[in-house]
């Protein structure tokens, strides 16, 4: 067989280029393999500009949830700081009477939360809508049920009207009080809502349906992944 150097030297150009063309895919193409989660809420264009690919894009101001002061079930303080850089799946409750929704969403949530328990950029937080009954030595024995361990999955009490405020305004959900027979009783938005870092809303899951929640648990991963790309490219 006549020896043919051009053969062997485009042979073993191939060999040394593919592993550097592979590396260029999974470092560049690889992070665009998921689609970024919807931004939910109002949004508005902002007088400041960002460049893509050297266009000047006007930059969106969303909707976010200012911040508040509220009480765990160990009675500590709570507001945004305390959640500095982290996921935040918010939920609605009541203790006071049984309620099939809430039963449900807690099963749910328990399950999330013992998947996510070792996961520290995931948070719980869950929002009394009976204030008045549901002060923080009730929300502890609450908690102790679900294994919800405070600074994990807070169970929010306080001032009803902060409440209100950041069910209504901030997670744009809606909460009733009603009473039957002499029992105080809440119709409401039985959905788990995912915040991003930025307190913006990023999706909404109906708390008693399962293909809802498959998708939760996949898209807290997307977020997951969301915030540790833009952490690794310096936003």
């Amino acid at each position: 067989m006549k020896y043919n150097p051009i053969k062997k030297i485009l042979i073993l150009v191939t060999i040394l280029a593919v592993p550097g063309f592979l590396y260029y895919l999974l470092q560049e193409k690889g992070k665009n393999r998921y689609k970024p989660l919807a931004i939910y809420g109002a949004k508005q264009v902002a007088s400041t500009f960002h460049s893509v690919r050297g266009k000047q894009i006007p930059d969106t101001i969303y909707h976010t949830i200012e911040n508040f002061k509220l009480v765990n079930q160990k009675g500590d303080s709570v507001s945004w700081k305390n959640y500095e850089g982290k996921i935040i799946l918010a939920h609605l409750f009541y203790t006071n009477g049984g309620n099939y929704g809430i039963d449900v969403a807690n099963t749910a949530l328990k399950t999330l939360n013992k998947e996510y328990t070792k996961n520290t950029m995931v948070h719980f937080v869950g929002l009394t809508m009976d204030a008045e009954h549901d002060q923080p030595f009730v929300l502890a024995d609450y908690a102790k049920k679900l294994n919800a361990k405070a600074s994990k999955w807070d169970l929010l009490t306080g001032d009803s009207t902060t409440i209100h405020r950041f069910i209504k305004n901030g997670l744009l959900l809606d909460a009733l009080k009603v009473t039957e027979n002499g029992q105080t009783k809440f119709t409401f938005s039985n959905m788990f809502v995912l915040l991003d870092p930025q307190h913006r809303i990023r999706g909404y899951y109906e708390a008693t349906n399962q293909e809802a929640l498959s998708k939760l648990d996949d898209e807290i991963k997307v977020l997951i992944a969301e915030e540790l790309r833009s952490m690794d490219d310096g936003r």
